[in-house]
């Protein structure tokens, strides 16, 4: 095992274009770090580099010990596991597991070995003679898994290996790669677009736009103090509410007015110099009720314009003064209609208060 440390990481196509802007991020041995971000962040770019597929412009990057950045892919001692498995289909299971040692030229024995541990894992046991054409998608994602298990890396990289199977698929295969890491204690980075992967299989997150890092830290972190609006905005689903409010005089001290409702502005918060500020609420941090809320809580009067049942819970989108906001968490088997008015309310210390220039965040729970 190992930890991984990139150094002012910078990566630019030929044309000059930057696509990763200094990166620094280390690592801790046996951590699972999920990258997370919009398409063309540079995540998966990140990656490739940490995995030798991908000549870095300048910087540094170091696995255990060793700078590997003039080390080929083979002597780097990582394993990767693609969107697209990269399985033989020619080779059955055992074969796609042994081909990486046998090229290494370890003893038969050895790999039966490696193979009967990984399968027993995996669950694989009973797929070892078909060829990955008779396979589903779940089961080809676990012999790619089982590949790199088999070879006992330092590092295991992950570029999206969940993107290419359906929703419930994509589910059982989380909590497959949670119940590998109790079992594989692997130093492990794993890249995604998709917030709730990173969430719920990351022991630090790491947000990343336009080539440069926004934010690591837990996900519970990450969620409830975003460094700027963009993590805001891209961590939690449905994503936070922003609206743009007035910082003004009151009787009772200074508020934030959106024009449809007035916020305390939160002790030690200073606005000194700010004449407005965006105020974010997060959807199901807000409440509906036909009566106001409570009185230490924000309340002001919505209308349901779009009703979205799912289930265990309903999503609204409801206008307020011109703007459109979403409440989750809604009880299905309350009867609401279109064009209802009703009262919101949501509690001051669950706001977030973020420069309106800069979007960095100036107040969080």
């Amino acid at each position: 095992m190992a930890e991984v440390v990139l150094r002012d990481l910078y990566k630019a196509y030929q044309n000059g274009t930057p696509v990763v802007r200094g990166i620094n991020l280390q690592i801790r041995d046996k951590e699972f770090v999920a990258l997370v971000g919009p398409s063309g962040c540079g995540k998966s770019t990140t990656l490739r580099m940490v995995a030798g597929l991908e000549d870095l412009t300048s910087g540094e990057i170091r696995i255990g010990d060793r700078t590997v950045n003039d080390l080929p892919p083979r002597e780097r001692d990582v394993a990767m596991v693609f969107q697209n498995y990269a399985l033989y289909q020619h080779m059955t299971v055992y074969e796609n597991l042994a081909f990486g040692l046998k090229n290494k030229k370890v003893p038969n024995a050895q790999i039966k070995e490696a193979i009967d541990y990984a399968g027993s894992i995996l669950g694989l046991d009973a797929l070892l003679d078909r060829k990955p054409s008779q396979l589903s998608g779940g089961q080809q994602q676990r012999v790619a898994l089982g590949r790199c298990i088999v070879r006992n890396p330092k590092v295991f990289l992950f570029d999206e290996p969940l993107s290419n199977l359906d929703a419930k698929l994509r589910s059982q295969m989380r909590v497959e790669l949670k119940r590998l890491r109790s079992r594989v204690e692997t130093t492990s980075i794993f890249v995604t677009h998709d917030q709730v992967e990173a969430m719920t299989l990351g022991d630090r997150v790491v947000v990343m736009k336009d080539g440069l890092i926004q934010q690591a830290g837990t996900p519970l972190e990450v969620y409830s103090r975003p460094s700027n609006q963009f993590v805001a905005s891209f961590i939690g689903s449905p994503a936070m509410n922003f609206v743009q409010a007035q910082v003004r005089a009151g009787d009772s001290g200074v508020l934030l007015d959106t024009g449809w409702a007035r916020m305390p502005v939160p002790p030690g918060l200073d606005l000194q110099g700010m004449d407005s500020v965006i105020l974010g609420v997060r959807p199901e941090h807000l409440a509906i009720d036909r009566a106001a809320g409570p009185d230490h809580h924000v309340s002001f009067q919505a209308r349901i314009e779009v009703i979205e049942h799912l289930g265990a819970e309903v999503i609204l989108e409801m206008a307020a003064g011109g703007q459109t906001l979403t409440v989750s968490g809604v009880n299905p088997y309350l009867p609401l209609a279109v064009g209802e008015t009703l009262n919101c309310s949501f509690a001051t210390e669950k706001a977030f208060v973020f420069n309106r220039k800069t979007e960095q965040a100036i107040y969080a729970q």
